[in-house]
């Protein structure tokens, strides 16, 4: 009992009893261990290590940033030129033109601030009794009480009474559960969707063909606020060479939650992506949205997300990840032949997982898999994750295919 760290989402006797994997240093889309031994970063730190690990160029800028400011308050009129300047570079690569952009510390915050924004919205629409807020089965939103009141995997909200009674969920694959709710409960009463792309903590799990635009056009339909959550797909690792899964199937979202990919994890950040229209009431003049972070649009962290995008135009790694899209099913899908797969999801993204027929032999894959110089964890129900860094390069591809493969041999 003398360990002294508590980890999340872990079973702390587990962790005592064995060790914790502790890493000391990364390089592309390579991390070492404590006793020196390489692995492939299957999971680019937590599906935010999109340029790679080791990019000295984010590190200077962060130092520099913090060396003539750190950070101001962002509250009233408040912000600094760095912050401001992101900001703009944001609105540029918007899904929808002309979005605000508001920061927050990371995509827990995001998903809080768009459950507070979308009731808040329609109480300054004269429609205060819209205030459901609505997910998915399977669906993993964050960890702070709205996220954990949406989620929609039972063991993240057991143990916890019930947080928010206005809370929602219908079946992750079809879009008539959630025009059926609607019938149920009344549009009236319903504030906003949540969405994501594709499932992720939950198991990594591909949208069905159709089923995002459609539940798309039942929430306009309905006057329902459709929020994408792209903590996980956004800048880049949706894949088909877009920012986000909002463009690449022209989603048009009232709001869009963000934060991984936006500093590809080298300091904490998230923002909020609010349409135009959403925003219209608060920017008109005499209302205030009392809401924000206290190091919400950080210098130093805004100073990271620039450098960070500056990587990702410069080096076309849009299109690699739209490269390691088809890279990863090619390679991965021979999985599926082994008898401990039952099958391997890909082809949208650099997202994939490879699920075990027996879900509780995960754990024990993820170590079995640290040996033979791969870094993975298990996701949903004994699903392991497969979501790299976009340098990951055709051979290191092949090679994490071989690796993983052999560990489950």
């Amino acid at each position: 009992m003398d360990y002294p760290l508590w980890h999340g989402f872990a079973d702390m006797g587990a962790v005592t009893a064995s060790g914790p994997f502790v890493v000391t240093r990364g390089e592309g889309a390579y991390i070492w261990d404590a006793d020196g031994n390489r692995h492939l970063d299957a999971t680019a730190g937590l599906w935010f290590t999109n340029v790679g690990h080791g990019r000295t160029e984010i590190a200077t800028a962060v130092a520099d940033q913090l060396s003539s400011l750190a950070h101001c308050s962002g509250f009233g009129d408040l912000t600094s030129d760095v912050t401001l300047t992101l900001a703009r570079r944001l609105e540029a690569i918007a899904p929808v033109p002309g979005s605000k952009i508001f920061f927050t510390s990371g995509g827990s915050d995001s998903i809080d601030s768009a459950v507070k924004l979308a009731r808040r919205y329609w109480h300054e629409q004269g429609r205060p009794e819209k205030k459901t807020v609505v997910s998915r089965t399977k669906a993993y939103h964050g960890m702070h009480v709205a996220g954990t009141a949406l989620s929609g995997l039972p063991p993240n909200r057991e143990g916890y009474g019930e947080f928010m009674p206005d809370a929602e969920t219908v079946d992750w694959d079809d879009a008539k559960s959630l025009l059926g709710l609607i019938e149920r409960v009344g549009a009236d009463n319903i504030a906003a969707f949540f969405c994501e792309p594709i499932i992720g903590a939950g198991g990594i799990y591909l949208p069905p063909d159709g089923y995002l635009t459609e539940v798309r056009e039942i929430c306009r339909d309905h006057d329902v606020l459709f929020v994408a959550d792209e903590v996980v797909t956004g800048f880049g690792r949706i894949g088909g060479g877009a920012w986000f899964a909002s463009s690449r199937f022209d989603l048009q979202p009232d709001m869009i939650t963000t934060a991984k990919g936006l500093t590809s994890g080298y300091v904490p950040m998230g923002a909020l992506f609010v349409a135009p229209h959403i925003a219209e009431p608060f920017f008109a003049g005499g209302v205030w949205w009392r809401h924000g972070y206290t190091y919400g649009g950080h210098a130093g962290a805004a100073a990271a997300a620039m450098a960070n995008l500056d990587i990702i135009e410069r080096e076309g790694l849009l299109d690699e990840a739209a490269r390691l899209e088809d890279e990863l099913a090619e390679h991965l899908a021979p999985l599926g032949d082994l008898p401990a797969v039952a099958e391997v999801r890909t082809g949208l993204g650099v997202v994939t997982a490879v699920q075990l027929a027996d879900p509780a032999q995960a754990p024990g894959a993820v170590v079995a898999l640290r040996k033979h110089g791969v870094s993975t964890r298990a996701a949903g129900q004994g699903a392991l994750q497969i979501s790299p860094s976009f340098v990951m390069t055709t051979e290191q591809v092949a090679d994490l295919a071989d690796r993983i493969g052999a560990a489950l041999r």
